[in-house]
């Protein structure tokens, strides 16, 4: 789909989902300014010229401590502009074993508006991501609360049916957070959260292009049941991302780290974040053709930004990241 035999510069690379990196977990009860601010400086020198670190759900002395933290480095002269804010994913999401994912069954939260309203407090107004999920009772009170506050509401995590999410677009819902994944290995065949999101149109995508989490067919499938321009990639990437393979924890849980990438439950077999970078998402993307040239700067740049409502020119320039249309690959270019 790409002319051959050009390189061309896009605008940057936008990753809505980054839950730390290198050893450094954004949900660490013990996370400290250093620590975070390290792990920004490592992510931006990986290629991402700006990202939104993720917080998963978590116990309330963690959000109360990290929450903070996150929001003071945010606000430094180093990472304006290229830390644009953050991405509460949870913790009010169904607490069914496959919709919840990774996420621990006891931080798990009913809707509960004066609880995010404290989230969106202890955020000090940085958060620009809500993910909940639509099919728990009280869903559009929170998205309602979440939209009054800046944040986008994105939807995940759930069971949710063709209904539920009917009435969260009209409450402000704007996308799905990772279409494809957050959900129960086994499915009804049509009734489904999956069928569901795909078919509603108000709805935009993100989605996880790593190779792990979505095979090329249902990527395609993504992007084309809702179009290059309701789509945006992420990464999701974890703070194992980076380390040697081997057994680890994530949230208290044990998790695998694989030598083939794959961050996985050993007792489930679920996948627990992603060990690429939007670089590497992109390039995985890249290889399968799907999209024209001018589609996949749309994906990784522009339409990130416009779920979150930012515009281009609020962006810090970071690396020059090009595209070799021949070889269908991004890199940085580190002569620039």
């Amino acid at each position: 789909m790409n002319a051959q035999g050009r390189t061309i510069e896009i605008p940057g690379l936008i990753d809505l989902q980054v839950n730390g990196y290198r050893g450094v977990d954004f949900c660490d009860p013990a996370l400290t300014t250093g620590a975070f601010a390290r792990a920004c400086r490592w992510m931006l020198e990986a290629g991402t010229t700006a990202f939104v670190p993720t917080l998963i759900t978590s116990s309330r002395r963690t959000y109360e401590h990290n929450l903070p933290i996150i929001a003071e480095v945010l606000d430094s002269p180093e990472f304006r502009g290229r830390v644009p804010g953050i991405h509460l994913e949870g913790p009010f999401i169904n607490p069914q074993a496959g919709a919840r994912g990774a996420h621990k069954a006891e931080w798990v939260s009913p809707p509960d508006v004066g609880y995010l309203k404290r989230l969106l407090k202890w955020a000090r107004g940085k958060a620009v991501i809500l993910t909940l999920a639509a099919d728990v009772d009280g869903a559009e009170d929170l998205a309602r609360c979440a939209a009054d506050h800046g944040a986008a509401v994105f939807l995940g995590h759930h069971l949710a049916g063709e209904e539920h999410l009917r009435r969260l677009a009209l409450a402000g819902a704007t996308a799905v957070t990772h279409l494809g994944n957050g959900v129960p290995a086994q499915l009804h065949r049509h009734n489904n959260p999956v069928v569901a999101a795909l078919g509603e149109d108000r709805l935009a995508a993100t989605l996880i292009t790593d190779g792990q989490h979505l095979p090329p067919a249902m990527i395609k499938t993504i992007l084309r049941t809702k179009g290059p321009a309701n789509c945006a990639v992420i990464s999701d990437i974890a703070h194992l991302a980076g380390l040697s393979p081997g057994p680890y924890e994530v949230g208290g849980q044990p998790v695998v780290l694989a030598d083939s990438g794959r961050i996985y439950d050993p007792a489930t077999g679920y996948l627990a974040g992603s060990s690429s970078t939007m670089l590497q998402c992109m390039n995985h993307l890249a290889s399968l053709d799907l999209l024209t040239d001018e589609q996949l700067a749309a994906v990784a740049f522009d339409n990130p930004l416009r779920l979150i409502g930012r515009k281009p020119q609020e962006i810090a320039a970071g690396p020059k990241i090009r595209y070799d249309t021949a070889a269908r690959f991004f890199y940085v270019d580190k002569d620039e």
